[in-house]
């Protein structure tokens, strides 16, 4: 006999996620992913100038501002066919590198560390052992025992007030809890400590961008940042050696805290490499491109259908007719009107509630399809094109943590690269791309530094409006996966815009083949150890780093109050 349980809102995230699990034997036989707010972007831009686009689709999210304005303007630049100063493509990338680690330390930290991590038991942690244990692990200058020492005595005044503040509402104690006292002694300073090293790269995005979150400085044909080594009004070089200067800071965390601390804790939980893995269709696309017309990348991408790195197909450029036809989105299972695949350039957003029905209509959240199949985005299918097309960075890095599980468990064999098809795959992926993100950082500031030692100062790009209709689409691997913009202009208004971002590709509902979507297929087999509190249901679906206002957007014409939840 199954059990039916309803986690809502799941916390920890952006926006309203709402996660049915039908249990049985302990285990997650059947799951409902339901986006519980409505996205009215697309309808906001109608009829308006393209290139202001950006500026709106970055409020879709207070979370991923920089990444829809990033996709806006390829979008509008791909539908101009525009060519972009190279010095404008680093500055971007360095502002999506910088964001993106934010993003990433941001997640595994404070959005799903404690997933895993048991702060009350870090209490009775010895700070020697766990000082002895972390410098056996990595060179991080904060393992002396004083610094492990302080932690603890600070999380010791959060209990003794009765006040524990963020680690209030933790399922401490939980069964499915398996890290010994100095591991999360030594997670907690970690957690403490990445405040701080998220904010110099959130500095970085400032410097560049202008601001964070909602950045100013993008334009469709360029950026707007001038170039003038000598003035105190444009990018100059000392802002640049601040820029420096932040990046030198990053690198040790990201080393020796990040890749370390997710080793540590899939050799802990190493049955959680075996769950969770879902859909195996991958989807990315190349990024950090190098060249004015979109064609040379740092890091690529492509197609990985069932999880068979060898019938990869790569994706090339951002005019790729691959991409380009192959993604549709489907709405039998979604609060919209319609029927049928569409594709982007067709799409509808016309909203329809009825209720949550189980073999109806049940999200918010489109069902997005490529090639007519549900596909999972994000870092673990970013990092499995990056490694299976030879990506330098992706292979050594890899090749560092796996090494560190395997030192860890003293394992004989080596880690292959399968366990990343795995709720824990999903943030050892996350935390070797935050490395390639360092990495493209570092190249594209040099990059930029030689182009204007070579004098050639030019940001931007002018674009000139065409009388009739054009379509274009945008692509970013955001720090959740795929993000792609689609437009259709008519004399030089916005007559049609569609987002399918990230978490629309992971959240899906059913298809019109009801075949399940990433987050659902991902849960089936999870074990439950408690199923009054469903820690493991979090597990999973936390690995994606979900962020449902992307997904969805709510409207109330009547501007009334429709639910209040307090989120913890």
């Amino acid at each position: 006999m199954s059990k039916r349980i309803v986690v809502d809102p799941v916390t920890r995230i952006e926006g309203h996620l709402r996660i049915d699990c039908d249990i049985k034997d302990g285990k997650v036989a059947k799951a409902w992913s339901s986006g519980q707010m409505w996205r009215g972007i697309e309808t906001i831009l109608k009829g308006r100038d393209p290139r202001d686009a950006w500026v709106f689709t970055q409020r879709i999210c207070g979370v991923c501002t920089t990444v829809h304005a990033i996709a806006s303007v390829r979008t509008v630049e791909n539908a101009l066919e525009m060519e972009i100063p190279v010095n404008a493509q680093y500055i971007r990338n360095m502002v999506i590198a910088a964001h993106g680690i934010h993003d990433h330390i941001v997640h595994f930290y404070h959005l799903s560390a404690l997933d895993w991590v048991d702060v009350v038991s870090a209490l009775s942690a010895d700070p020697k052992a766990a000082s002895k244990l972390a410098q056996s692990l990595s060179d991080h200058p904060n393992n002396g025992w004083q610094e492990y020492k302080a932690v603890q005595d600070k999380l010791k005044t959060f209990v003794g007030s009765g006040q524990l503040g963020i680690f209030a509402n933790g399922y401490w104690g939980h069964p499915a809890m398996k890290l010994p006292p100095e591991v999360n002694l030594i997670a907690a300073a970690h957690y403490l400590e990445a405040f701080e090293i998220q904010r110099k790269a959130n500095q970085i995005t400032t410097i560049l961008g202008s601001k964070t979150p909602h950045i100013q400085n993008l334009a469709v044909g360029g950026v707007s940042n001038p170039i003038n080594p000598d003035s105190q009004a444009a990018l100059n070089m000392e802002r640049l050696q601040m820029v420096k200067g932040l990046m030198d800071q990053l690198k040790s965390f990201i080393y020796n805290a990040y890749i370390v601390d997710v080793a540590v804790v899939a050799s802990f939980y190493q049955d959680w490499l075996g769950y969770g893995s879902g859909v195996m269709d991958y989807l990315s696309v190349p990024d950090f491109p190098t060249d004015t017309k979109g064609t040379q990348f740092g890091t690529p991408g492509g197609y990985i259908p069932g999880g068979d790195i060898s019938k990869l197909k790569p994706i090339t450029s951002f005019q790729d007719k691959y991409f380009r036809d192959g993604v549709k989105e489907s709405v039998k299972h979604s609060w919209y009107k319609g029927e049928g695949n569409l594709h982007p350039y067709k799409g509808e957003t016309e909203p329809h509630y009825t209720d949550f029905e189980d073999d109806g209509k049940y999200s918010w959240v489109k069902a997005p399809t490529f090639l007519g199949k549900p596909a999972q985005v994000g870092p673990l299918a970013n990092v499995l094109n990056m490694y299976a097309q030879g990506h330098e960075t992706t292979q050594k890095v890899a090749g560092v943590a796996f090494a560190k599980i395997k030192a860890i468990t003293g394992s004989k064999s080596d880690i292959p690269i399968s366990v990343l098809h795995s709720t824990l795959g999903r943030h050892a992926a996350r935390a070797i791309r935050t490395a390639v993100l360092f990495e493209e950082l570092e190249k594209n500031y040099n990059y930029l530094i030689n182009n204007i030692a070579s004098g050639d100062m030019t940001t931007f790009n002018p674009p000139v409006f065409p009388k009739g209709e054009q379509q274009g689409f945008g692509f970013h691997e955001a720090p959740r996966g795929v993000l792609s913009h689609w437009i259709v202009i008519k004399n030089g208004k916005i007559e049609n815009y569609q987002a399918v971002v990230p978490s629309t590709w992971n959240a899906a509902p059913r298809n019109d083949d009801d075949a399940v979507g990433p987050y659902e297929a991902s849960l089936m087999g999870n074990p439950i150890a408690d199923d009054e509190k469903p820690l493991e249901v979090l597990r999973t679906i936390h690995s994606f780093d979900p962020c449902l206002a992307c997904a969805i957007h709510l409207h109330d014409n009547k501007r009334k109050d429709i639910s209040k939840v307090h989120v913890l």
